[in-house]
């Protein structure tokens, strides 16, 4: 059985009281609730704060470029189905840098989850505005405020008709917890947004502002409505819900290839011949 202490405890690089500690130990908490061991995960990022979680857990590690991510996850998950695998990045990486990616991700429907550390700012880089950074938002970067509106990733996964969204918070460990391994038992790509403060660049979002404006979507809440899906999905400032915002079955992209019916390419023995009339093809 799985325990927490096996994921491994490790100094960060993070600053103190970031966001991102909330999130990591969520992660460890999910995985255990899942049953899974350390071998059976394989957690791949990009680049940026966000980007070093996987660094902080022992497990199989998949360290990609900045926005390229999903790419390398879904390239592992179809070479071995057996593995969870999780795509873990920033909002500028996974919706900035490799916003086609993520558009990509959510048509397709591997079996994926998608954990984005929202903090509506590049922390890495020093604080300048990301995708999701409110418009005005003034850096260093942007003296008079971010000119382009927020990029809204929950609503745009439900408009994509990703099969599982789902919005979270990192001070809320137990609930962001639950989410995470509803993603990960999902079948299907499962996006969890996870609104996480900033307490050296964004001194707008910080603990208390999400105290005040999120909230926990009730038990009556029902996930499998798109049209209402799409309105909570929308609804975002004064109030920001939390929870599985959307979910639905959809058939997975690797059940397209037959080749993967007979197992995981790595256990697969080379069909040196048929590798042969290809190449053959060519020439």
């Amino acid at each position: 059985m799985a325990t927490i202490d096996e994921y491994g405890k490790y100094e960060t690089a993070w600053c103190p009281g970031c966001g991102n500690f909330g999130i990591l130990n969520a992660l460890k908490q999910a995985l255990v609730s899942c049953g899974l061991l350390p071998h059976q995960v394989l957690l791949v990022s990009g680049i940026g704060q966000a980007a070093k979680t996987p660094h902080y857990l022992n497990a199989n590690v998949f360290n990609g470029l900045h926005g390229r991510s999903l790419p390398a996850a879904q390239g592992a998950k179809l070479a071995n189905p057996e593995l969870t695998v999780i795509a873990q990045s920033g909002d500028g990486c996974m919706y900035g840098e490799g916003g086609n990616h993520f558009l990509a991700a959510l048509r397709r429907n591997l079996d994926l989850t998608i954990l984005v550390h929202d903090n509506r700012v590049y922390g890495l880089t020093k604080g300048q505005a990301s995708p999701t950074s409110e418009q005005g938002f003034v850096t260093k970067a942007q003296p008079h405020g971010a000119a382009s509106e927020p990029f809204n990733p929950v609503a745009v996964a439900v408009t994509m008709g990703a099969s599982f969204v789902a919005r979270g918070y990192a001070g809320f460990l137990d609930h962001l917890a639950d989410l995470m391994a509803q993603a990960v038992k999902h079948r299907g790509t499962a996006l969890v947004d996870i609104m996480q403060p900033c307490v050296s660049f964004n001194k707008i979002n910080t603990y208390k502002w999400y105290k005040e404006h999120c909230y926990q979507l009730t038990e009556d809440y029902g996930p499998t409505d798109r049209d209402q899906a799409l309105r909570t999905a929308l609804e975002f400032g004064e109030r920001i819900p939390l929870g599985v915002i959307w979910k639905t079955e959809k058939p997975l992209f690797e059940d397209r290839f037959p080749v993967l019916k007979q197992g995981p390419l790595f256990k697969q023995e080379l069909n040196k011949e048929a590798l042969r009339k290809v190449m053959t093809g060519y020439m």
